[in-house]
């Protein structure tokens, strides 16, 4: 090595290993644990001081895969530091195994990349605070299974049990239990000596050994053991921790197990295995139809609330007994109705009105969605549903008080489901296009990439799963999957790449045989190995994603009718969806009877004067059907219009509470003569009026169910209107999903985050020349005016960086590292090494200042 080469320096601490890496590296691990930069670190110092709280620590242990937590679990039982064979000795064992050799490297990549492990290959440390996590103890057994070590399980024996121990192990004796524990240490770890101590075992006092070997290594003993137990306790093979446990050390277990730390190490994430494929056509084509009917089943459910949904429990939510109503008028299942619900909900359709009375109804952000394009309106409902937290499939369950949750009701929000959703899609965008799924190897590839951690792992994963299943069977319902094979503008919507293209497979033999996995063509990687993670970010991305998904939809959606086949028996047959007036007419006119992939329409006395109570006359309705039928208007349907039409207005209602008047004193003695009229305690005021002290609806309401068709009126007595009048909400946001920990930052935070740190970390490591002014503990000197100008202007002369301390606008104290470019007029315009630019400072709010010396490396 030349003279002026120096020698790479070994890291003494995290904070150390931070400060020699790039800023890549750098912005690569606040980018993995976003909340390291809540608030932004002074220094690398402090960086590394948050990295290694538990908090922090435990976050990042959650958000490892298998394979990574099995090489922290492996480096905490470890020697501290330890060198890469024996971590590698440790994960492939004695044997060797090639893909765990092969995955190891990327595995620790990751580790240090999250500042988890720090330092080179000859001395990796794991952070202390994940050691104390990982690391087996008496109340918190090793992930690993293995028990503590001999000098652990050793610490509390008395010197002469030692003494016997190493007699019975064939070793001499020694003068200190530390020394003694050292002997048996060695004799545990070789694997020659080892293997003949335990050929000198009974077959029983082996299976003990079998027993134990995998974990938990801890036993339960008598006060007299047995003779297959005596001899273990007696070679040490197991050691006593208290009153009747026993445990097997750490270095006897791993001998038992070929010196590997896991019974079945993971490298490889398992196989998203094909259940079916279909061609691409199939599948974009069952997907548009499903798209199409989310659409009018979301509108459906809106209609049938337009005038007023169900109230909202004092509790907040639905109802059992509305959600039951919304399911039956829906036709679905109650789970499919509250996922339509919040579905609405989440896209800002609905909500509930904040009246005294308070109910749910409609947003005005509905009507203006209703007008959209049919493709543009379900990219907004798709997208909606891939970012909310809400979670229709915990409604009917009970929270942590045995509280029933409801349907729109708090409690539903889960912030995985987002992650949980984009994962699940992304595996099946991985897959060739037209494939579909096995959901159990799906659920195994979700376990494998977040396997968490200790009490709340059999919690979670329960609910990440069901958040998985869930992911599947709505993304059919919603129509981004058409037969279980994620669909194109599902693709697109995920801001996937397009699907690769898979070498032709054999058809399955039954219904119940799987496909083979697919490969690349050329590639011969598996391809559920290299599934899509590309998920849009930021809004604009999201709207080009949303765009691209509406873009391929709209060609596969049906184009809007215009007309409807009358028949003779007072349907109408609508074969497809229909424009937006006539089926809002329509619906108006008329009752719907049957859905499909043709609507029924079906005529009746009510509804045609439904639609003469919302303004129509006989004549607009008819010449209405001539306009809009490919075939004549049946004469039992013109007859059934002119003879509603003809007694329509008739009688006439007002507020008195209520009163009836009517030309004809004929037709009001025969409503008093009505015995279904008493109800209504009706009394003649003039020969053509009658009152009650009934409401007017009440009275509307009962003279049609007399058979009558009244007509309400105003109070200066012209004919009332009864139009559909829609109940909307004041307008409303869509509700904000409740984030999963701090918010991912941007490239523009990281990168000024990432600024900041090194500018504060050059500013309190940098060498200061010596100052007069200094204080006593080394931090900033203040200086007076004249020292201040003093030194940047000498500064400005020679190019050298300053340490300043200084007072903003707001009164915010802060330091600043600075390179002075020129003084004048009270400024000094500097490039600021924290903000990475050039900025100008008033020279009386700079409150202290002090010469860095230049680095001589």
């Amino acid at each position: 090595m030349s003279s002026d080469e120096k020698p790479v320096a070994v890291p003494r601490s995290l904070a150390e290993d931070l400060r020699a890496r790039d800023d890549a590296s750098l912005t690569a691990l606040l980018r993995s644990r976003p909340d390291l930069i809540t608030p932004v670190p002074a220094d690398l110092t402090q960086l590394a001081t948050r990295a290694g709280t538990r908090a922090s620590v435990v976050r990042a242990l959650e958000r490892l895969d298998r394979f990574a937590l099995q090489t922290a679990e492996a480096l905490a039982v470890a020697a501290d530091p330890a060198a890469y064979g024996e971590l590698l000795g440790l994960m492939a064992g004695d044997e060797g195994d090639g893909a765990v050799a092969a995955a190891l490297p990327r595995a620790l990549a990751t580790l240090r990349e999250q500042a988890l492990v720090w330092g080179d290959d000859d001395r990796l440390r794991l952070v202390r605070t994940a050691r104390e996590l990982l690391a087996p103890s008496a109340q918190h057994p090793s992930p690993t299974g293995l028990g503590p070590t001999v000098q652990e399980a050793t610490a509390g024996m008395s010197p002469g049990r030692i003494q016997e121990i190493v007699a019975a192990a064939g070793l001499p004796s020694t003068h200190d239990s530390v020394s003694a524990a050292a002997a048996l240490t060695a004799l545990f770890a070789d694997r020659k000596r080892m293997a003949a101590l335990l050929a000198d075992l009974p077959e029983d006092s082996l299976e003990v050994l079998d027993r134990l070997v995998w974990g938990p290594p801890y036993g339960q003993v008598t006060a007299d053991p047995a003779p297959r137990l005596r001899r273990l306790l007696d070679r040490g093979l197991l050691l006593p921790t208290a009153p009747g446990t026993v445990v097997l050390p750490r270095e006897v277990a791993l001998h038992l197990r070929a010196g590997r730390a896991h019974r079945a190490p993971e490298p490889l994430p398992p196989a998203v295995e094909a259940a079916a494929a279909h061609s691409a056509q199939v599948v974009d084509a069952t997907a548009a139809g499903q798209a199409y009917t989310a659409l009018a089943t979301v509108e459906e459910l809106l209609k049938d609330w337009d005038e007023g949904g169900p109230n909202v429990l004092r509790a907040g939510g639905l109802s059992v007994r509305d959600l039951k109503r919304a399911a039956v008028a829906l036709d679905v299942a109650e789970p499919v109705a509250a996922f339509w619900i919040e579905l609405a909900y989440a896209a800002g359709l609905l909500a509930s009105d904040g009246d005294v009375d308070e109910r749910y109804a409609a947003t005005p952000a509905y009507d203006e969605w209703r007008e959209r394009p049919a493709a543009e309106r379900w990219a907004l409902l798709a997208q909606a549903w891939l970012a909310a937290t809400r979670t229709p499939g915990v409604a009917g369950g009970r929270d942590a008080k045995d509280r029933v949750l409801s349907a729109l009701g708090p409690g539903l929000d889960r912030s995985a489901a987002p992650e949980v959703r984009h994962r699940v899609l992304a595996l099946l965008a991985g897959l060739p296009q037209g494939t579909a799924p096995v959901a159990e190897s799906v659920l195994a590839r979700l376990r494998w990439e977040r396997p968490l951690r200790g009490a709340q792992r059999d919690h979670e994963h329960d609910l990440r799963e069901r958040l998985a299943r869930w992911t599947l069977s709505e993304a059919e319902l919603l129509g981004v999957t058409g037969r279980g094979a994620l669909s194109a503008h599902g693709r697109a919507l995920l801001g996937a790449p397009p699907a690769p293209e898979a070498v032709p497979a054999p058809e399955p033999t039954g219904p119940g045989d799987k496909l083979p996995v697919h490969h690349h063509r050329g590639t011969g990687v598996p391809q559920a190995q290299q599934s899509a993670q590309a998920v849009p970010t930021t809004q604009a991305a999201r709207a080009a994603a949303a765009e691209a998904a509406a873009r391929l939809l709209a060609p596969l959606l049906p184009e809007p009718l215009d007309h409807v086949l009358l028949q003779a028996d007072l349907t109408a047959v609508a074969p497809g969806p229909l424009r937006r007036p006539l089926a809002d007419t329509l619906g108006v006119l008329a009752d719907v009877e049957s859905k499909g992939g043709a609507t029924v329409y079906r005529f009746t006395p009510a509804s045609v004067r439904r639609a003469l109570d919302a303004g129509r006359t006989a004549a607009d309705l008819h010449a209405f059907l001539g306009q809009h039928s490919r075939t004549p208007v049946p004469q039992p349907l013109a007859y059934l219009i002119d003879d509603v039409a003809r007694r329509h207005g008739h009688l006439r209602v007002g507020a008195a509470s209520a009163y009836v008047r009517c030309d004809d004193d004929a037709l009001l003695n025969e409503i008093l003569a009505d015995k279904r009229s008493a109800g209504l305690r009706l009394r003649r005021l003039a020969p053509t009026v009658l009152a009650t002290p009934a409401d007017p609806a009440a009275l509307l309401e009962g003279l049609r169910a007399m058979g009558y068709a009244p007509a309400a009126e105003s109070a200066e007595g012209d004919v009332l209107i009864a139009r559909a009048d829609s109940h909307r909400t004041p307008p409303r946001t869509a509700p904000e999903p409740v984030p999963d920990g701090p918010p991912l930052p941007d490239a523009t935070l990281l990168s000024a985050a990432v600024r900041a740190i090194r500018a504060g970390d050059l500013a309190s490591t940098a060498p200061r020349k010596p100052s007069a002014t200094a204080t006593a503990d080394g931090g900033l000197p203040r200086t007076t005016a004249a020292e201040t100008l003093a030194t940047v202007q000498a500064a400005v002369l020679t190019g050298e960086a300053l340490w300043i301390g200084y007072v903003n606008a707001e009164g915010t104290a802060g330091q600043h590292v600075i390179a002075p470019i020129r003084v004048e007029g009270g400024f000094v315009t500097a490039y600021d090494h924290t903000a990475d630019e050039v900025r100008t400072y008033p020279l009386h709010r700079i409150t202290g200042v002090a010469e860095l010396e230049a680095d001589t490396g």
